[in-house]
């Protein structure tokens, strides 16, 4: 019975992540709260097993710390106080927007703890790698006959007037997490596969690459550029000693095993690029050159953005410390802009400027916590001797890197569907980055 519990948490959570993704990014009320119900039964069947076993043994990553820190500040933010008068008063400029964050958040860092404890062992990270490589082939696969048959409609039923890619929204949020699933098989493919299904690897990591950029999203564009020349790095100098039976560096390495491992990332990127000048590179190339000729006529090369993010800065200046509140920016954003299109807006396309209006000068070092936990850990996976899990590490740098890139421009972790892949991405660096499991 336990070992059946321990293997429905698994599925439960991998449930939960093929869940967000098609349910629109999870950005719609109802999607959230099936989600959280997931989240729930996974967490009630994690009880239920340590009742069970007569003990509970959760292992806390260091990663989480920061993560835990973040939680708590939201919900320092949206405790209300009362005064004598009546006056309520509170961090949060919008206490019920940073309630409704705080549950989500909840939910996400819950996420994170599961796949920190139930996806260690090598059984266990090859299942999510697998699923992970299939699960973002379908998508991309998807995504492209979306593409060529569109008719204005979800799933081609579901009218939207949005810029829809796949089953997102946004194709930005199509970019993004397909930036971040992408290095999953061509991490395999370099560490950890050989033979006739090192094909197989490649044709898919080229279909999620090649789908990402038909996109049209410049962001997703830049970002799965920056993962790829990571990978190619990271692999350059560091790679499993399957011969040798050690990790060692490239310097002492024979020429023939350098040229096999720059080969596969060179020809899944010559595959990519004959893929979309076959669908049609014209569109992906026009908007680089919109961007290039706004940057020469108006120095930057989104008006748009840059006024959002110039109004936000007067934001962050009002409210330094802990922000204005988490989830708060709809509300609050209206009073600092000046273009009334844009009052609507829930983010503020760029990552690191929305943590600091929402969180502030906490939220930023919390930030930056959490980034140095998540690259310390991935600098000791990397180098470990087993295939699989140098391979995880490898994969799951680039993917986090790729969202700290696109972060720039977009908003990818206001997202639910694409902040679970990056917590789970996150989860699985630092677990093959533990003592544990460095061979």
């Amino acid at each position: 019975m336990s070992l059946f519990l321990d293997k429905s948490i698994a599925v439960g959570l991998l449930t939960a992540i093929v869940f967000t993704q098609f349910a629109h990014g999870s950005v719609e009320p109802w999607s959230l709260a099936v989600f959280e119900l997931i989240l729930t039964v996974v967490l009630l069947l994690w009880g239920i097993k340590a009742t069970l076993d007569k003990r509970l043994a959760i292992t806390v990553p260091a990663a989480a710390l920061p993560v835990a820190a973040l939680l708590l500040l939201g919900i320092a933010q949206s405790v209300v106080f009362t005064g004598e008068t009546g006056e309520r008063s509170s961090l949060s400029m919008d206490v019920e927007a940073t309630r409704y964050t705080v549950l989500a958040l909840f939910f996400l860092a819950a996420s994170f703890v599961v796949a920190a404890n139930f996806f260690v062992t090598r059984e266990r990270l090859w299942l999510l790698a697998s699923l992970l490589t299939v699960f973002g082939a379908m998508v991309a696969a998807f995504a492209l006959i979306q593409y060529f048959t569109w008719n204005g409609r979800f799933y081609w039923l579901r009218a939207t007037g949005s810029s829809v890619f796949g089953p997102f929204v946004n194709h930005n949020h199509f970019a993004g997490y397909m930036a971040m699933l992408m290095p999953v098989p061509l991490g395999l493919l370099l560490r950890a596969v050989r033979g006739p299904v090192q094909l197989l690897y490649g044709f898919v990591t080229a279909l999620m690459g090649t789908a990402t950029i038909v996109s049209g999203s410049r962001s997703g564009v830049i970002s799965l550029t920056a993962a790829m020349v990571l990978m190619a790095i990271l692999n350059r100098r560091w790679t499993v000693g399957a011969v040798y039976g050690r990790a060692y560096s490239d310097a002492l390495e024979p020429k023939r095993f350098r040229l096999s491992r720059l080969g596969p990332i060179a020809v899944v990127s010559l595959s990519m690029i004959a893929g979309v000048f076959w669908i049609g590179a014209t569109p992906i190339i026009e908007r680089f050159g919109r961007a290039v000729d706004q940057l020469v006529r108006s120095g930057t090369p989104d008006v748009s953005r840059a006024m959002m993010w110039n109004e936000t800065t007067k934001l962050i200046h009002d409210h330094p410390i802990v922000g204005a509140g988490l989830g708060t920016y709809h509300t609050v954003y209206p009073i600092y802009g000046t273009t009334e299109k844009f009052f609507g807006l829930d983010y503020t396309h760029n990552d690191y400027l929305q943590v600091l209006a929402d969180a502030g000068a906490v939220g930023g070092v919390i930030a930056v916590w959490f980034i140095v936990t998540i690259f310390s850990g991935a600098s000791r996976g990397i180098r470990s001797r087993d295939p699989l899990f140098a391979s995880l590490a490898l994969a799951g740098t680039a993917g986090i890197f790729a969202v700290l890139v696109q972060s720039l421009s977009d908003t990818d972790l206001q997202i639910p569907s694409n902040a679970l892949l990056f917590l789970v991405l996150s989860a699985v660096v630092s677990r093959v980055g533990a003592r544990g499991l460095v061979s």
